[in-house]
């Protein structure tokens, strides 16, 4: 079970159709241990995320030299990830309380449907931004406070994240590689907050489970990525819309 919850976490952790709300739906049905799904779901993200770091190893690297943590790239990036840790910090115990459910997941599957539909279709904007290093410090706050939206399971991150550089007139391209590259330290602070919340609930058989789904998202992540840039490119947002209203259709009136 660990294994097939790490595929789907791989597929779809960069893919705007919530990662977390796919482990969450399967998660009802594939049963781990008692009381741990829904803090393995939030961990094995860590390991897609590590896919990032190392397919965007030549961005990441000069951050080893603290003398670049005042440059430009990472001032952008801490703004872009402030609004959402602070809401995720000081609203921690109502989302795993009360959102963690699928009709919480499929509420916000619709949601980011329509929002996406009306960012692609009907919303007259221009690009100014085809770099990471073009984005403004107004641009990375405007898509930090989407990134917030995606604290409710369904939501997506990526697809809070893309949506909120389509707007801040970035083109897909960079959106979604901007959208990798600030889930790196808002995953990291997020998974680890919340294992120190639960590790005392955990038992050595529930980190073993952990670790395969890190190991599998891992692996299925690094291959998923590029792909979906390919995709995005091609086909935008739609189609990805069209799927989460299926799926939010699904599992409203069959599951």
């Amino acid at each position: 079970m660990a294994i097939l919850l790490g595929i789907i976490e791989g597929i779809t952790e960069f893919i705007p159709v919530s990662s977390t709300g796919h482990l969450i739906i399967f998660g009802d049905y594939l049963t781990l241990s008692s009381g741990i799904n829904d803090t393995f779901s939030i961990a094995i993200q860590l390991g897609a995320i590590l896919a990032v770091v190392v397919l965007e190893w030549k961005l990441f690297k000069p951050f080893l030299r603290p003398h670049y943590w005042t440059s430009h790239n990472s001032i952008v990036i801490i703004i872009a990830i402030i609004p959402a840790l602070l809401m995720g910090f000081l609203f921690y115990d109502i989302i795993k309380t009360y959102l963690f459910n699928r009709y919480t997941v499929a509420f916000s599957l619709i949601t980011g449907s329509i929002i996406m539909i009306i960012v692609e279709r009907f919303q007259n904007r221009s690009v100014t931004t085809t770099t990471i290093d073009q984005i403004s410090y107004k641009q990375a706050f405007k898509i930090g406070l989407w990134q917030c939206i995606a604290l409710s399971p369904g939501m997506s991150r990526s697809g809070a994240t893309i949506i909120g550089g389509l707007v801040s007139q970035l083109d897909h391209y960079t959106a979604a590689r901007f959208s990798f590259i600030i889930a790196v330290p808002v995953m990291i602070a997020a998974v680890s907050y919340d294992l120190l919340q639960t590790s005392g609930q955990l038992s050595p058989n529930d980190y073993q489970l952990i670790g395969i789904g890190f190991g599998v998202a891992f692996c299925v992540s690094y291959g998923a990525m590029m792909s979906f840039i390919r995709l995005l490119n091609r086909w935008q947002l739609l189609p990805f819309a069209v799927y989460r209203i299926l799926l939010a259709l699904v599992v409203l009136f069959i599951l």
